[in-house]
């Protein structure tokens, strides 16, 4: 079966008590490629790599509980180890025996749990622009772009601007369509005619749930290859923390994209070479 016979499908599964929607690509079959996005992101973040992944692998990118298409949750309930719960039932329900994992930001954080509390279902793991520390500094600036977003814009114009001025780390590379390619799928139209969230408001206010796992021991737990990747300008994971986390455990490579910001779209040649080489390994 080719990749070109299979098509892309948008996939629902019921697993820990929600509906759960994913976006495959490639052949089943081929060596899975799960792909988990950031904080405020959701599954069509990944299109462009995924896209390109699906020449070799079967690649399934997940819409985390609240976000895209995937069921709201309880408000109390985002948090780390509710998502590590989530992904090892959407593995289930799919019939995945191993995966390999591609985490952006809190994707990231997602396996960084998820590997050492199932180690034989994960070939390798690949953390983008996050790590077991984060700069104080990066995370108060996503904290306030995220926790006080507008609650409604009047049209796609508008949902452009805000993602201009408040994601320009990502994606001040991008040309204009491109920008309102990454805006669109964050948004819908409601009944009244604007533009809202597609993401569960409680996600912007509820606080913090620290993981049953401590970081540093969730990171040095992971027992398959780890690929770091960090973008040259970020403001969450630093260079020192970096280099920590490649001395920390056996099989780790870090990879820094210049010019970027938090966090590679993974679009980024060096992002692309750098997958390609460490998944094909």
């Amino acid at each position: 079966m080719t990749t070109a016979m299979v098509g892309v499908r948008d996939i629902f599964v019921r697993a820990n008590g929600l509906r759960h929607h994913l976006i495959a690509r490639g052949a089943p079959g081929a060596p899975v490629v799960m792909m988990i996005h950031g904080l405020a992101g959701q599954a069509h973040t990944f299109d462009a790599i995924a896209a390109r992944l699906a020449a070799k692998y079967h690649v399934y990118a997940l819409d985390v509980r609240g976000r895209g298409e995937s069921e709201w949750g309880p408000p109390d309930g985002y948090h780390v180890d509710n998502y590590v719960a989530d992904l090892e039932a959407v593995r289930g329900a799919l019939g995945l025996d191993r995966m390999a994992l591609v985490g952006t930001s809190m994707g990231g954080m997602i396996a960084m749990n998820y590997a050492p509390r199932f180690p034989e279902r994960v070939t390798r793991a690949v953390l983008n622009d996050v790590g077991p520390e984060i700069d104080p500094k990066g995370l108060a600036r996503i904290v306030q772009y995220v926790g006080h977003a507008p609650d409604a814009f009047g049209d796609m114009k508008a949902v452009v601007k805000y993602y201009k001025e408040n994601y320009g780390p990502m994606i001040e590379r991008l040309p204009e369509d491109q920008v309102a390619e990454f805006a669109r799928w964050n948004v819908r139209k409601s009944d009244s005619g604007v533009y809202v969230w597609k993401m569960d408001p409680a996600i912007r206010t509820m606080a913090p749930v620290q993981p049953s796992t401590a970081p540093w021991d969730a990171f040095r737990g992971m027992k398959c290859p780890v690929l770091v990747l960090r973008g040259g300008e970020s403001d969450i994971l630093s260079r020192e923390i970096a280099g920590r986390m490649v001395a920390a455990i056996a099989d780790c490579r870090l990879v820094e994209v210049p010019g970027v910001g938090h966090a590679p779209l993974l679009t980024e040649p060096e992002s692309v070479a750098a997958l390609e080489s460490f998944l094909g390994a």
